[in-house]
């Protein structure tokens, strides 16, 4: 339920082209290691042109055709009562359209807690139900739109695309840019017979309840944030993370500053009797950037909705990582994500999810043993979202994680910022003592979200009208 909020309608919407076919869509073993919902939350001021009545009437009059260029997630995702396995059966019962209404003002949220903004605005949906498009206004005016999804379906590039898309389609009532493939019988196939070696073997950890931190331990030891990066500050970070002969991307230079923040507070928490305090970065990374397929499927990965999301790590001393120069860090940052050979892990790692099938799977660094990890995921952090479907850009798009459960490694999630390339909003489930020494940096990186940074106040728009939606 929205933050003081009530659901004024909830209603299925089918696509409208009746001349695709009914069939059933099998999840690739890339999609199986990721059974849990996910959303992309947009979060819009008041619109200087219309109101949330225009804002509904749009999504009524476009979602149908919307899904006919994605017409899986007006199915439904059922389990397969012979292999066990989820599919996703699409038959156009149609995905869901909610509008609710939540007696707050945006600006009154604390948005730099991810509890008290974000995760008050989704509503709950049902775990078979692989769409469901919820629109929630505001007394302020403002209102957000939440692409409730499941990861099964794809990972934060599908998220994007939903977005952008879903946004162009309400907008203009068609799709200018490649048109989405859905199409998973080609990539990423099982190789006959399977072969994997022992690090890939190694990326995943069953997750059951012998392989997981108690949920006492989990609750309590994490908190969630949502920081904005300012483009200056991540420009002066490049700066001072290149070198004469190499210039460090924006995610090294961060990656750089963030892990040596983070090897301090592993040093300092350690025990006199551990001599050697290690500490782990993780980087997730998109396979569409890295993969090399034959020509005949270069297009299809481009514009692939499912998942394709693998990861890179390396686990250092902390005091080695304190030791060294931000450059030098950075240059480790680079050499652990250019390492791989993307090509041949991904098939490893199809290959290995074969043989595991259907024992539900988790990546090991997140589950808390061994080395404290910080992940990190790049949602959009180089361009941002387009997320105007005719009422305005977006002051803040972001994924967000159903529940982190009984997972023990903080993650940090970012996008741009709306509206502005250079600059970074980051959602953290993080430790607090990291998030402590974060905040308290003599020249502050990560800095506390507010509803004024994103034109969320009332001082920011007209005053709101105390009209009610027709519904």
């Amino acid at each position: 339920m929205p933050t003081h909020g009530r659901v004024a309608s909830r209603r299925l919407v089918k696509a409208s082209d009746a001349s695709i076919e009914p069939h059933v869509v099998a999840f690739s073993n890339l999609d199986l290691l990721n059974d849990v919902q996910m959303s992309m939350t947009c979060v819009y001021p008041r619109p200087l042109l219309g109101d949330f009545n225009g804002v509904v009437a749009a999504f009524e009059a476009q979602l149908p055709s919307f899904l006919n260029y994605f017409f899986h997630l007006s199915g439904r995702i059922m389990r397969n009562p012979s292999s066990g396995l989820p599919e996703l059966r699409c038959h156009n019962q149609g995905a869901e359209l909610v509008v609710a209404h939540a007696d707050v003002e945006l600006g009154t949220l604390n948005w730099a807690l991810t509890e008290e903004s974000l995760k008050k605005i989704q509503l709950p949906y049902a775990e078979e139900v692989p769409l469901s498009v919820q629109l929630v206004s505001f007394t302020c005016g403002g209102f957000a739109v939440v692409w409730g999804t499941h990861h099964l379906i794809g990972d934060g590039h599908f998220g994007a695309m939903l977005v952008k898309m879903g946004s162009e389609v309400v907008r203009s009532g068609t799709i200018t840019r490649d048109a989405p493939t859905h199409d998973r019988s080609v990539l990423f196939r099982p190789r006959n017979p399977l072969s994997y070696s022992a690090s890939v073997a190694g990326m995943f950890t069953p997750w059951d309840h012998e392989h997981q931190v108690n949920a006492l331990t989990a609750e309590e030891s994490f908190i969630c944030r949502l920081y904005r990066v300012d483009g200056h500050d991540i420009a002066r970070l490049r700066e001072a993370a290149s070198t004469e002969g190499r210039r460090a991307t924006r995610v090294q230079a961060v990656s750089a500053y963030l892990w040596n923040v983070f090897a301090g507070v592993v040093a300092a928490s350690t025990r006199p009797t551990e001599t050697d305090p290690r500490c782990r970065m993780l980087w997730w990374v998109d396979g569409r950037r890295r993969l090399s397929p034959p020509p005949e499927l270069r297009s299809r990965l481009r514009s692939y909705t499912g998942n394709v999301m693998s990861y890179a790590q390396v686990d250092a001393s902390a005091h080695t990582v304190l030791a060294e120069s931000l450059p030098n860090v950075a240059t480790m940052v680079r050499e652990a994500i250019a390492a791989r050979n993307y090509d041949e892990m991904y098939q490893d790692l199809v290959d290995w999810v074969e043989e595991q099938k259907p024992a539900r799977l988790i990546e090991t660094p997140t589950v808390g043993l061994g080395s404290p990890t910080v992940a990190q995921t790049m949602v959009s952090s180089s361009f941002p979202i387009d997320a105007d479907f005719g009422f305005g850009q977006a002051a803040l798009v972001m994924p967000v994680e159903s529940s982190f459960g009984r997972l023990c490694a903080s993650l940090l999630s970012i996008c741009a910022r709306p509206g502005d390339t250079e600059s970074w909003i980051v959602s953290a489930y993080i430790w607090p003592c990291l998030a402590a020494a974060l905040e308290s940096e003599e020249q502050r990186v990560f800095k506390p979200l507010t509803a004024e940074y994103l034109g969320l106040t009332r001082g920011n728009h007209e005053p709101a009208d105390e009209a009610r939606p027709r519904l």
